[in-house]
C-alpha cells in the first residue's frame, strides 16, 4: 500500500506547538513578532544577543527603537508599500545597538494574515552582515585598486582561459586590438612565439610559458613597434557551484606585453650607423668577388682556344707550339694567382630574422638615393610576420640589390612616375616579399638572362653592366626560397622573393 500524505493533524501530534516555540526561540537568526503596527510582543535570543537588548527591555516597544535614524527615508517608504499589500519585504538597515554602537542589518518581514485575509502580525528575521559587508567592500575596493593601477599601467595584461577565451584585460591590450587590427592580439601574438600554445594550454600549459620574447608589429606608412612579451600559468578558481568542494583550480595563461619600441629605436639607430659600413664593405667586397671570378672565366676561354691551337699546331711546327704551350702556362698561372686574391665570401651564422626588421633596415640604408632620385615609397608590411632562419647580412644585400635595381630603373631622366611599393605577407605557407616599381619594366624575353652578371635592361640596352641581381639570386638560393620577376601593375618591375616559413626548400 502506497503511504498516505500527512494531515495537518499529523503534524500537530509529530511536531507538537512547544517544538515550534524552541525552535523559534534557540533559532540562530534574531527573530521579532510584532503587532501590525510594529510594536514588538516577542524576542528570541538571539535578538537580545545581536542587539544588546532583552526581551524585557523591548516588549511593548516599536521596532524603531533599533534604527540609527540614517536609513533613506525612501527605503522604509518602499518597505511599508510591501508590507500593507501583503508582500514579503527583504532588504539591508542601518540599526544602532543598546550599547549605541551600529551595525548592518539584512531583514526580512513577511506579514502574517489571518484566514479572513487580514494582519495581524509581522515576523520579522535579521542577522547582522557588518562584517561581512566590510569583507565585500574591502575586497570591492581592493578590485577597483588593482583594475585602476592595471588599466593606468602602460603595459598590457591579458589572461586567458582553459579554453584559449580572454577572460581579464587592461587599456593597454584593447589598444593593441586597433595597433594590431585584429579579433584578439594575444592570439596572434602566441601564434608567432609559441605556435603549439593552443593545444598545450588544456594538457600541459607548462609548455605555455616563457618569458620576453621580442615581437616586431609593422603597419603601413606608420612607425614600427616592437613589444616583449612573457607568458605564465596562473591558477583560476572555478566559480560554479558544482566545484565549490574541488580543490583543484584550472590554469589560466597570463600575458605580459611590454612596448619597448623606444629602447629598440635606440638600438636600431645605433645599429644603423654599424648596419651602413657594414653593407657598404660587404658589396664592395661581393663586387671585387664577382668581378674578378667573371673575370677569370672571361679570360680562360681564349685559354682554351690557344690550347686547342696548339694540339693543331704541334705537328706541323713543333718548336712554336712549345713555345706557344710555354706562353699558356706562365698565363694559367697568372689567372690562378688572381683567383687567389679573390675575396672569400664570409661565413654567417644563421638566426632567426624578421624580414620585414630586414625591409626597414634596408630602407633607412637606402633613403638618401631614394629621396635624391624623388621616389615615393609605399610600404606595406604584414602587421605579424613569422620569423625566418636565415643569414641576416646576407638577406640585407638581397633586398638592397632589389631596391636598387627599382631606383635604376626608375632614375631616368624625364620618366613621369617613379613609385616603389614594398609588400610583406605570409602566402600559403610562404613568406613573400614583393618589390615593385613604376619604372620601365623588364621585356619578357630579358627577363630569363636578368640574373646573369653585368646584365642591366637601363635604356633598352640589354647590356651586361653589373651583379647585382646575380649575387641576389645566390642568396635566395643559399635560403632555400626562389626569387622571379614578373610585370608590376604601374607597368614597370615586380620582384618576388618566396621563403618557405619551416625553412625547407621551395
Amino acid at each position: 500500500m502506497s503511504a498516505q500524505p500527512l494531515t495537518q493533524n499529523d503534524l500537530k501530534d509529530i511536531l507538537p506547538p512547544e517544538v515550534y516555540r524552541q525552535a523559534v526561540h534557540q533559532a540562530d537568526l534574531a527573530i521579532s513578532i510584532t503587532d501590525p503596527s510594529a510594536r514588538i510582543l516577542y524576542a528570541n535570543d538571539s535578538f537580545s544577543r545581536i542587539t544588546g537588548y532583552s526581551a524585557e527591555d523591548v516588549i511593548g516597544l516599536n521596532e524603531s527603537v533599533l534604527s540609527n535614524h540614517t536609513t533613506p527615508p525612501a527605503l522604509y517608504a518602499d518597505m511599508w508599500t510591501s508590507l500593507k499589500a501583503r508582500r514579503p519585504w527583504s532588504g539591508k538597515l542601518l540599526n544602532k545597538r543598546k550599547c549605541g554602537g551600529t551595525y548592518l542589518a539584512e531583514l526580512s518581514i513577511t506579514p502574517v494574515v489571518d484566514s479572513q485575509g487580514e494582519i495581524t502580525h509581522y515576523l520579522g528575521m535579521h542577522r547582522d552582515i557588518t562584517e561581512l559587508h566590510r569583507l565585500e567592500r574591502t575586497v570591492l575596493n581592493q578590485k577597483q585598486l588593482i583594475e585602476s593601477v592595471i588599466d593606468a599601467s602602460p603595459v598590457a595584461f591579458a589572461l586567458l582561459d582553459p579554453t584559449g577565451r580572454v577572460v581579464l584585460d587592461n587599456h593597454a591590450y584593447k589598444k593593441l586590438l586597433t595597433d594590431m587590427r585584429v579579433k584578439e592580439p594575444a592570439h596572434r601574438l602566441l601564434d608567432a612565439l609559441a605556435p603549439e600554445w593552443y593545444e598545450a594550454l588544456a594538457s600541459d600549459p607548462g609548455q605555455c610559458e616563457f618569458s620576453n620574447r621580442e615581437m616586431r608589429l609593422d603597419s603601413p606608412g606608420g612607425r614600427a613597434r616592437w613589444l616583449s612579451v612573457s607568458a605564465s600559468v596562473i591558477a583560476m578558481q572555478s566559480e560554479c557551484a558544482d566545484s565549490y568542494f574541488c580543490a583543484a583550480g584550472q590554469p589560466g595563461l597570463l600575458l605580459v606585453i611590454s612596448d619597448i619600441t623606444n629602447l629598440r629605436e635606440e638600438q636600431e639607430r645605433a645599429k644603423g650607423a654599424a648596419l651602413k659600413a657594414s653593407l657598404a664593405e660587404e658589396e664592395r667586397t661581393s663586387a671585387i668577388r664577382e668581378g674578378l671570378s667573371a673575370a677569370v672565366f672571361r679570360l680562360e676561354e681564349p685559354l682554351n682556344v690557344m690550347a686547342s691551337a696548339v694540339a693543331v699546331l704541334q705537328r706541323r711546327d713543333p718548336a712554336s707550339a712549345e713555345m706557344l704551350r710555354h706562353a699558356l702556362d706562365n698565363s694559367r698561372e697568372h689567372i690562378e694567382s688572381l683567383r687567389q686574391v679573390i675575396p672569400q665570401s664570409p661565413q654567417e651564422i644563421v638566426i632567426r630574422v624578421n624580414l620585414n626588421e630586414i625591409l626597414r633596415d634596408v630602407l633607412e640604408v637606402c633613403t638618401p638615393r631614394l629621396l635624391s632620385a624623388g621616389i615615393t615609397v609605399d610600404w606595406q608590411p604584414s602587421a605579424v610576420l613569422p620569423p625566418l632562419n636565415g643569414r641576416p647580412l646576407q638577406l640585407r644585400m638581397l633586398f638592397k640589390a632589389l631596391v636598387e635595381n627599382a631606383i635604376e630603373a626608375m632614375n631616368v631622366k624625364g620618366w613621369p612616375r617613379r613609385e616603389l611599393q614594398i609588400r610583406s605577407e605570409v602566402v600559403d605557407d610562404c613568406l613573400r616579399i614583393a618589390v615593385l616599381d613604376s619604372g620601365p619594366g623588364i621585356p619578357m624575353e630579358w627577363r630569363h638572362k636578368a640574373f646573369e652578371p653585368f646584365f642591366t635592361a637601363k635604356n633598352g640596352s640589354g647590356k651586361h653592366i653589373g651583379t647585382g641581381l646575380s649575387r641576389a639570386q645566390q642568396v635566395v638560393a643559399d635560403h632555400g626560397g626562389i626569387i622571379d620577376l614578373d610585370e608590376s601593375p604601374a607597368g614597370g618591375c615586380a620582384a618576388i622573393v618566396e621563403f618557405r616559413v619551416d625553412g625547407d626548400p621551395i
